[in-house]
């Protein structure tokens, strides 16, 4: 593994010019990966398409789901119980069945969206955002510092650190639902 210096530009032209100046800075051909990320949701790692086997942020989701029916039903039961002298012995339990189904609704805001910050304020990094991106290997800080003077020089937007390889100018472990770690821009 090496570290990897990316940024992300508009155009294709601007990825082009990207290149040639970071063969102008020595970095090799072979070390330089261009090419363009699908918007969150569009990299169709699994099957039957998307990029997650269920939403990100709704792993509480069942337990949440359980609880507000609960809560509903019991608060529906007592509004129910209370309306018997008109309903009979089916307020309760319609009270109940209406009452499980809202606070079933309701407790789905829990859920949350990917980069929004969990209650112990990890996962607090946006992620990663559409578009065409440039990557080079880099072997140290020298060259580190090199291809971030280029990409900033150029404009590029959102410039970030990774590891990974790039073989024959191929990115081959790059995971575009990873969280960037923005240096940059």
């Amino acid at each position: 593994m090496s570290n990897i210096i990316a940024g992300h530009f508009q155009l294709q032209d601007e990825i082009a010019n990207a290149r040639l100046a970071l063969l102008d800075a020595g970095f090799g051909a072979a070390r330089i990966s261009s090419f363009y990320v699908n918007p969150p949701g569009q990299h169709d790692v699994y099957e039957l398409g998307g990029d997650h086997d269920k939403s990100p942020g709704a792993k509480e989701s069942d337990e949440g789901v359980v609880k507000g029916g609960a809560a509903g039903a019991v608060a529906g039961a007592v509004v129910g119980a209370a309306t018997m002298p008109v309903t009979g012995p089916i307020g309760p339990v319609v009270g109940a069945l209406v009452g499980a189904h809202v606070g079933s609704l309701y407790s789905l805001h829990k859920m949350k969206e990917a980069g929004e910050p969990d209650e112990d304020g990890s996962n607090v990094r946006a992620p990663r955002k559409a578009g065409m991106m440039i990557a080079v290997a880099v072997d140290d800080q020298a060259q580190e510092q090199r291809a971030l003077g280029v990409l900033l020089r150029l404009g590029a937007r959102e410039i970030e650190r990774a590891e990974g390889q790039i073989t024959a100018g191929d990115w081959r472990d790059f995971d575009p639902n990873s969280l960037p770690e923005l240096i940059a821009g």
